[in-house]
């Protein structure tokens, strides 16, 4: 098993600008599944008092870890990126493989798998690399140059003790302020990339955090960590609930009896250890008091994965962790009943199940954002994901919305019960706050509230669609005709008050609008076991190191672009294999054939490989494509240490190529010079020089410190190495393992 290796920035670069140049992709992605802003509509959303241009995210996990997931997120769409938990334990050993995404899907993977170090870097490379695509001008007038479109969202776990250490700390103030790693890859941007050496790169990569609680952490702990980041650490907050809120009963009601996943059994133990419904209502207000003393935002996520008894041969652990279609039902279930607890509007963003066919009613419900991981998993990856912001764009369109207040207000027909709600808050706050205040001069004001205000917003909700903020913006200027009897500082209040309108009018309709979606999503035929019980069809063959069926399903399910395709002749090439004599010379044996049937194949680049086996589970043949298909490294150090019996690595230099290749657990190395027809081939006992024009060896050696005895040149490593090194390296094709030899 390889371990993941992040890739330098500057190499990043050159592979997407290349590939996009010469094949109209990045990382694999083709141009046509890139996301488009719709010229008409304003996906805009603000989250912790930024603005991210649409309201689609990745939910931290195996999309958020190296910056090509979070390239390939940003070019479907999303612009609030989850990042992959981090922890102070950052040397875990997970199991493999730790995803299962047959049809529901379950891991048992949790945080991060390269040192927090590393993964500090690969943020802020990953921040980097967006602003240079952006100002590179190279994906169109689509894209904008500002770099203040996309809000990268840390995520931190699991206890207070480890956030509080050294590390952990100085991990988090090297994203809210990361001057130092940004100059140092400054350093890196070299050749066509030097011109952006100068930008603005923005240097508070994220100043929020996700808490993710996981399971078992008490609320007192849960207290302490998010009181510990609001105030010492000085950031905005999430804090991720999980989906035992629901309390067990509740839990197995959906699950086994509603949605019909009766061999899901959920596990006893975590709903004695989680956290507990009433006390989550509870602590939620506290916390919120906490942030708003410090100027900081507090919000709840929903939810995280459900801990479940391991029903599944994949994996060897007592607990595995569910996803996918019957979360969502959980989890939707599970916010309507905090909404109504509550007793306030809390910011609330959303990762259960989410897909292009449910994004739309996620953001009617004023989900901010709306986080996706599982139905990246499947068949297509991230190519499934700019069908996201396409349906909302059509359901903002069918309802009459510009923009996302507009749409949440409109989109579920609860916008009347919505204006009256806000005109009544904003009565009794105008009460509460011109409390002792003359009732002559109260009265006009209260009037024109419930009549003018109410009017305003109905003629918007029941005319042609207009803005809202223009029928907002409205009531602000008419209260100042009707406020001169009130004191200097009620007219302040309650002109702050109004100037939230919009947001007080989109909170209202998104909680009206959450017991009918909810409704909907629990009887939808779709959540339930029968349309997610089918697995992906199997044949009955082997993966070998070359030719498959060709389904190509392993690229996109990669969530780090480690599989791809390379392009090859047609081989059939008949050899000689030799009988070596101990004198030096040889003599030419009867040899074999050497075959590769198809022109299309398919490599593992290893290094940006974790064997989460989310290809071998979409793969139709056996074997698994990121273990049986030809395995490249970034360098001869991870080719060294992780090789194991199939691996290679590809060295550039001055006019030659050297490929290093393990096969079958034997060694061999091929150094290439096309400009003398020469090529220096070596096993485990000997050097060779051999004529690569005619498959012939021309002279052999003993290799150092070894007796030239008697043996036998097998020539069919040789010419394996010889096929994956020129097919591999075709500059027409680029893939991470020959584009450090590509010239631009």
């Amino acid at each position: 098993m390889s371990e993941l290796t992040p890739i330098p920035l500057d190499l990043q670069l050159r592979r997407a600008f290349l590939e996009y140049q010469r094949e109209g992709k990045i990382f694999d992605l083709p141009r046509e599944r890139f996301f488009r802003p719709a010229a008409d509509l304003d996906t805009s959303v603000c989250s912790n008092g930024r603005r991210a241009s649409t309201p689609l995210g990745p939910a931290a996990g195996p999309h958020t870890q190296l910056l090509q997931n979070i390239v390939l997120c940003w070019l479907g769409g999303a612009r609030i990126v989850e990042l992959k938990t981090v922890q102070v334990l950052d040397q875990l050993q997970i199991p493999r493989p730790c995803i299962d995404a047959e049809n529901v899907t379950f891991n048992v993977e949790w945080s991060q798998e390269l040192r927090l170090e590393q993964s500090l870097r690969e943020y802020v490379s990953a921040s980097m690399f967006l602003q240079i695509l952006k100002a590179s001008g190279v994906l169109g007038e689509d894209y904008p140059a500002r770099a203040d479109d996309t809000i990268f969202d840390m995520s931190v776990g699991y206890n207070l003790e480890g956030l509080r250490s050294a590390r952990m700390r100085a991990w988090m103030e090297g994203m809210k302020d990361a001057t130092r790693t940004i100059d140092e890859l400054r350093t890196n941007l070299t050749g066509r990339f030097r011109q952006y050496r100068d930008l603005p790169f923005a240097r508070c990569v994220s100043d929020t955090v996700t808490l993710s609680t996981f399971h078992g952490c008490r609320a007192d702990e849960i207290e302490g960590i998010a009181t510990f980041l609001l105030t010492e650490m000085d950031v905005n907050v999430c804090v991720k609930m999980n989906p035992t809120l629901l309390g067990q009963e509740q839990v197995r009601h959906y699950l086994n009896d509603v949605l019909g996943y009766r061999e899901i059994a959920p596990a006893p133990g975590a709903f004695a250890k989680d956290l507990k419904f009433d006390d989550a209502v509870q602590l939620i207000p506290r916390l919120r008091a906490v942030a708003r003393a410090r100027g900081k935002k507090l919000s709840v996520k929903f939810s995280n994965t459900l801990v479940v008894r391991n029903h599944r041969a994949r994996f060897r652990d007592e607990l595995i962790y569910m996803s996918g279609a019957p979360l969502h039902v959980l989890a939707l279930n599970l916010v309507k009943r905090f909404r109504e607890a509550i007793g306030e509007p809390v910011p609330i963003s959303f990762s259960a199940g989410l897909t292009a066919n449910n994004v739309a009613e996620a953001v009617a419900m004023n989900f901010v954002p709306v986080t996706t991981c599982t139905d990246l998993l499947k068949p297509g990856g991230y190519g499934r994901l700019h069908r996201y912001m396409e349906k909302l764009s059509q359901a903002m369109r069918a309802a009459g919305a510009r923009t996302i207040p507009e749409f949440v207000a409109r989109h579920a027909g609860q916008g009347a019960g919505a204006i009256e709600r806000v005109v009544r808050d904003l009565r009794g706050a105008l009460l509460q706050m011109a409390e002792g205040v003359d009732g002559a001069a109260l009265a006009p004001v209260a009037a024109w509230i419930e009549d003018a205000v109410t009017l305003h917003l109905r003629a918007w909700l029941e005319g042609p669609p207009s803005p809202l903020r223009t029928a907002c913006k409205e009531v602000e200027t008419e209260f100042s005709t009707f406020a001169n009897g009130l004191p200097a500082a009620v007219t302040k209040a309650f002109a702050a008050k109004l100037a939230a309108l919009e947001q007080s009018l989109v909170e209202a309709a998104g909680e009206l609008n959450t017991p009918a979606l909810v409704e909907r999503a629990t009887a939808d035929p779709r959540y339930r076991w029968e349309r997610n019980r089918s697995t992906p069809r199997k044949i009955t063959s082997k993966l070998a190191l070359y030719d498959c069926i060709n389904c190509d399903k392993c690229v996109p399910a990669c969530p780090n672009d480690a599989n791809f395709i390379y392009q090859a002749p047609s081989v059939e090439t008949a050899y000689q294999n030799y009988e070596l004599l101990a004198d030096g010379s040889f003599d030419a044996i009867e040899g074999g054939a050497f075959k590769v049937k198809k022109r299309h194949q398919l490599a593992n680049y290893a290094d940006a490989c974790n064997d989460c086996g989310n290809c071998d589970v979409l793969c139709p043949e056996d074997g698994g494509p990121n273990m049986a298909k030809p395995r490249f490294f970034g360098s001869l150090d991870t080719f060294l240490r992780h090789a194991g019996s199939n691996g290679f690595y590809i060295q550039f230099s001055e006019g030659m190529t050297t490929i290093y290749g393990i096969i079958a657990g034997k060694r061999y190395t091929l150094v290439c010079d096309p400009a003398a027809d020469c090529a220096r081939f070596e096993d485990e006992n000997g050097e060779y020089v051999i004529q690569p024009s005619r498959h012939a060896l021309l002279s052999w050696r003993a290799k150092a410190g070894r007796e030239a005895v008697p043996g036998r040149l097998d020539m069919l490593p040789y010419l394996e190495l010889k096929f994956l090194l020129e097919a591999v390296c075709d500059p027409r094709h680029v893939n991470y393992a020959n584009v450090a030899g590509l010239r631009s």
